[in-house]
């Protein structure tokens, strides 16, 4: 065992002295912001359809009984579908509201060109 002792190598030499950074473009803020991150992941609903799809397997699929859940699973369909047509009628018009905290890109953008970066 001592043989191979001398052959180990540590696998990365620790650097004693820091990089220096090589920047092929200048660091500045660009005036436009990619909408590419804006997919919504949020679904909608989702606990009144399981209180629904519950109601039927407990009662063999039938509509009668379930009537109170399917009410309340369109209800809250509707309410959500409202919002979201009035949320993208914003987003179209570049409108920002003063309590909103997250602005979709042409919001931004529209931001970004009334007060440009220096």
């Amino acid at each position: 065992m001592r043989i191979f002792d001398n052959l180990r190598v540590p696998a990365r030499i620790p650097q004693k002295e820091p990089v220096p950074i090589k920047r092929s473009l200048p660091m500045k803020l660009k005036l436009r912001v990619s909408g590419k991150g804006e997919r919504n992941s949020e679904v909608a609903c989702l606990q009144e359809l399981t209180i629904m799809l519950d109601c039927f397997k407990n009662n063999e699929f039938k509509q009668e009984i379930c009537s109170k859940e399917i009410n309340n699973l369109q209800k809250c369909f509707k309410n959500y579908m409202t919002e979201e047509q009035a949320k993208k009628n914003r987003e179209q018009n570049a409108i920002v509201t003063p309590d909103e905290k997250n602005l979709s890109a042409k919001q931004l953008n529209n931001f970004l060109k009334k007060f440009p970066p220096n």
